[in-house]
């Protein structure tokens, strides 16, 4: 059952009602604005729905935006870890009871706007649903497993023990440091930056930012590299449809080297290669939210 919609404590420039789904480690709430076509905005680490602000104010004219937060993270419930395994499949599963309790993409496919570990998620449940999808909105993301290359010292840090639990969960580094590099045109507004640190703002709060470090499966064996890998050799099955990818080209994890491989697997989609955005390239490129409208209106009839 979905709890009545409410209006969470939270940042003033987030007004939009937090609607609830029971879930087996807590209540996952999700904006649900406007109507029309669909569109589902996964959001990843350590973001939350906030991070689709902008686009859910445009696109909610004429669209009906689903924003999730993910256990952990937003508004949702942070379980204890004795509750909730805070890994992809995990994840997946809460996206598909979502849609599937919002009944979105039965009778019209859906488009999915995805960043960073938004795009594991909601393309591993589009890879099993993929009559469900129509569109594809791609920002700094993968839903395949890591490139190999050099993987950035915080990351490394994050998933070591102990270690790793002080710098994220006691001094909440990571958080902190997602936010002052993944801009790169100019530093976030201190508002902005408070309404990113506000969910975070304890060591059990935490949980899921380091969760999510340490779920990325950058080697065989890991548990989530068989699911993730399955996604990646399914997304051929969605190189037929519209797909947008918006990339910030300073992103220092999710590198071009990501971006071409996004190219190769999906050759039709429209490509717009930001030079001096980073990783948040929805904050950081002001032009990103205006080519996701523009290319939801040109591609309207051709979703199926």
């Amino acid at each position: 059952m979905a709890a009545a919609p409410t209006v969470e404590p939270g940042p003033a420039s987030f007004p939009f009602a937090a609607h609830g789904l029971e879930r087996p480690g807590g209540t996952l709430r999700y904006v649900d604005e406007g109507a029309g076509p669909t569109v589902v905005c996964v959001h990843g680490n350590p973001t939350w729905s906030f991070h689709f602000r902008a686009l859910i104010r445009v696109l909610a004219r004429d669209h009906r935006v689903i924003a999730p937060d993910h256990l952990g993270m937003g508004r949702s419930d942070t379980p204890a870890l004795a509750r909730y395994p805070y890994d992809l499949a995990a994840r997946v599963d809460d996206l598909e009871a979502l849609l599937d309790h919002l009944e979105v993409g039965r009778e019209r496919p859906v488009t999915l706007v995805v960043h960073d570990w938004g795009g594991a998620i909601a393309l591993t449940w589009a890879a099993r649903h993929p009559q469900r999808v129509g569109r594809l909105v791609l920002l700094n993301t993968a839903a395949f497993p890591p490139l190999r290359g050099r993987v950035p010292a915080l990351l490394l840090a994050a998933r070591l023990p102990v270690v790793g639990d002080v710098l994220v969960r006691g001094l909440n580094a990571f958080v902190r440091g997602a936010l002052a590099g993944g801009v790169r045109r100019a530093r976030l507004p201190a508002a902005v930056r408070r309404a990113y640190l506000w969910p975070h703002g304890s060591w059990a709060q935490r949980v899921a930012v380091l969760r999510f470090v340490r779920d990325i499966p950058l080697r065989a064996g890991h548990h989530s590299w068989d699911l993730l890998a399955g996604t990646g050799a399914a997304l051929g099955q969605f190189a037929h449809l519209p797909a947008l990818i918006v990339w910030g080209l300073r992103d220092p994890v999710l590198t071009p080297a990501y971006l071409a491989e996004w190219r190769r697997r999906l050759p039709g989609a429209e490509v717009h290669a930001i030079a001096d955005a980073g990783h948040l390239v929805l904050e950081d490129a002001a032009e990103a939210v205006p080519l996701i409208a523009a290319f939801l209106a040109r591609t309207a009839g051709r979703a199926s």
